[in-house]
């Protein structure tokens, strides 16, 4: 399950919460409205359980994304789930 992102709209940072049933590989990706991939989450086995992760605006390259509508998907084996976000400043 993924949970809606809090504080939507957000700047510069946000958590966002989700959850699985068993072991799996975990992926959490945010892309923006384009498609393109602006960042990498989560990437790694995790046992089932809840899970909050922070997403922070600034680019690995300290570069503030710009305001606008992104996207963050979460994919657990067959599974895929998508959930919008905004970024206000």
């Amino acid at each position: 399950t993924l949970l809606q992102n809090y504080p939507n709209p957000f700047n510069p940072n946000t958590k966002i919460k989700y959850s699985i049933p068993k072991s799996s590989n975990v992926v959490i990706k945010v892309f923006d409205v384009l498609g393109n991939e602006v960042a990498t989450l989560v990437n790694e086995e995790k046992p089932g359980g809840e899970y909050e992760v922070d997403f922070n605006a600034v680019t690995s390259r300290d570069l503030s994304l710009p305001s606008g509508v992104y996207f963050y998907q979460l994919k657990v084996g067959s599974f895929i789930q998508t959930k919008k976000i905004l970024l206000l400043k």
